[in-house]
C-alpha cells in the first residue's frame, strides 16, 4: 500500500500560552474553563510531556535541577481549557517545609477546583507507584478525581518491557472505573495523539459554577 499518509489533524498539538502562576487556590485564576492538571514526581518528565503536546518547547521550563516548579502554572489553551501544571514532587534536595507547603496546595487545588476534569499522573515507566505517586493516586481516588496515568520515557525501553509495565499498571488498577492508563514518550511524541484527543474530551465538559 503505498498510499500517502495522512495529514495531521488539528489536534496533532494544543496551542496554549502561559497564563499565570498561582501559590496556592486562592490566587488561582477565575474559574471559567475546564482544566486539566498534570502532576509527577520532579524527574518524571511532566514539563517535557507539556512541551511536546503544545509543540512548544520553551512553554513549560526543562530545569536542569528538577523540582525548580513550586507554583500552580496555568497555561490557556485555543481549544478552551486550561492546562495547570502542578508542582513536582519527591525531590531530595528540597526542604521539608518546601514540600509540605507544595503538598498543601496541590491537596487544596485538587479537593476545591471546581473546574477541574482531570489529573494526568506522570510517571517513569521505568520506575512507575513509587511512594508518592501511590499517594496521589489514592487521593484522586478517595476524591472520584478522573485520573490518567501516563508512564513516560518509553523511549527508553524496548518494545516487550514497554507492554508489561503497561499490562501491569492496568492490571493494577483493573477495578477503578475512572482510571485510564497509556505509555507515552516526550521525547518522541509516541502516543501524544492519544493523550491530547483525552483532553479535547475534557475541555468539551462544559463549565457550570455556582456564582
Amino acid at each position: 500500500d503505498c498510499s500517502p499518509m495522512p495529514k495531521p489533524s488539528f489536534n496533532s498539538r494544543i496551542e496554549s500560552d502561559f497564563l499565570t502562576s498561582a501559590p496556592n487556590l486562592s490566587k488561582c485564576p477565575e474559574p471559567k474553563f475546564p482544566e486539566v492538571a498534570f502532576a509527577g514526581r520532579s524527574n518524571a518528565g511532566k514539563s517535557s510531556v507539556l512541551n511536546q503536546i503544545t509543540g512548544n518547547k520553551s512553554l513549560a521550563k526543562v530545569s536542569k535541577t528538577p523540582g525548580r516548579t513550586q507554583m500552580l502554572n496555568f497555561f490557556e489553551c485555543k481549544a478552551g481549557g486550561y492546562l495547570v501544571d502542578l508542582p513536582g514532587y519527591g525531590y531530595a534536595k528540597t526542604s521539608k517545609s518546601d514540600q509540605i507547603a507544595w503538598q498543601k496546595s496541590v491537596n487544596e487545588y485538587l479537593s476545591f477546583r471546581e473546574t477541574l476534569r482531570a489529573l494526568v499522573l506522570v510517571m517513569d515507566i521505568r520506575r512507575p507507584n513509587q511512594e508518592y505517586d501511590q499517594e496521589l493516586i489514592n487521593w484522586a481516588k478517595e476524591s472520584d478525581l478522573t485520573l490518567h496515568i501516563l508512564l513516560n520515557k518509553s523511549d527508553k525501553i524496548g518494545t516487550n518491557k514497554k507492554l508489561d509495565a503497561l499490562r501491569k499498571t492496568q492490571l493494577e488498577y483493573k477495578h477503578w472505573s475512572n482510571v485510564s492508563i497509556q505509555t507515552f514518550s516526550a521525547l518522541k511524541g509516541d502516543g501524544r495523539g492519544e493523550l491530547i484527543n483525552k483532553i479535547l474530551y475534557w475541555f468539551g465538559d462544559p463549565v457550570t459554577t455556582s456564582s
